[in-house]
């Protein structure tokens, strides 16, 4: 049993709730500083300017390569934690050195504006069950549904396979290459479960940050994940609330997942727990 006392009032704006909504395609991202992603800091600045000069190193010319970079120093530079402040501006997570996963998205998002590539997010309101394997003994503790920002990155066709609206980058119409919507998940190409270690499960040290470079994570069923396979996360997705321009959009409408008070009491704990540590 998941507990629901831990999360604030949350009315949920689905595609049927809200009316005309826009497709998918057309919800616009942006370069632009937010609150959250407090690119122009220089903890930010100092970041992108190591990510360049490490994609300059390794031969990374595309945008992707460049974001591939970016997560990989990611990886070992913040260290992962279940930090619950989902709306941390990226610069104080960097001074930290730890973070969770929604902060660590948010840092490579930040990243990513400015490097001029476009972010925007997908909101998912994602079963509390799919992290009972973390808490084994807080079961009673965990949220009901967990409201996680998946990032989206707008790309170059010519970068990379179909993107998140559904658009392989190319003009029908002309022949030429155009920009596409890719998911986090979708930034390391040619994935999947079976060549690279299984799927994630959520469980010890590796976290869906790091997971995204290793093996396939979709959370919509597509044929390649059918089923069963370690890939399809789909089961667990309770509600898609749609994309948003910013996670600070999708957090201004919808809340985060735990209450403030709640937040206040969990975070000096959770905020240095590192993943995968025992519970």
């Amino acid at each position: 049993m998941t507990s629901r006392l831990l999360m604030p009032v949350r009315t949920v704006l689905t595609d049927r709730t809200r009316g005309a909504e826009a497709p998918a395609g057309d919800v616009p991202g942006s370069t632009r500083p937010t609150p959250i992603l407090d690119r122009e800091h220089p903890l930010v600045t100092a970041l992108v300017a190591r990510v360049l000069r490490e994609s300059e190193a390794r031969g990374a010319v595309t945008d992707r390569a460049r974001l591939q970079v970016a997560h990989g120093i990611l990886v070992t530079a913040v260290r992962p934690v279940y930090s619950v402040e989902d709306r941390r501006r990226v610069s104080r997570t960097l001074r930290l050195g730890r973070g969770s996963c929604s902060q660590r998205m948010a840092v490579l998002e930040a990243v990513a504006r400015s490097l001029g590539v476009e972010t925007r997010v997908r909101g998912l309101l994602v079963d509390g069950t799919f992290w009972y394997p973390r808490f084994p003994k807080l079961r009673a503790f965990v949220p009901e549904e967990v409201l996680l920002a998946w990032p989206e990155f707008r790309l170059d066709g010519a970068d990379g396979p179909t993107g998140a609206d559904g658009d392989n980058g190319a003009d029908a119409s002309t022949g030429a290459d155009a920009s596409a919507w890719v998911p986090i998940a979708e930034l390391f190409t040619g994935l999947g479960p079976a060549e690279h270690g299984g799927g994630f499960t959520n469980s010890g040290a590796e976290t869906l940050f790091e997971a995204v470079a290793r093996t396939t994570v979709d959370w919509d069923a597509p044929a390649a994940c059918a089923g069963s396979a370690p890939c399809d996360l789909s089961a667990h997705l309770r509600t898609d609330l749609g994309r948003f321009s910013s996670r600070d959009e999708l957090f201004d409408l919808h809340g985060q997942t735990l209450c403030r008070p709640a937040r206040t009491l969990a975070e000096p704990v959770l905020g240095r727990w590192s993943a995968g540590a025992a519970a």
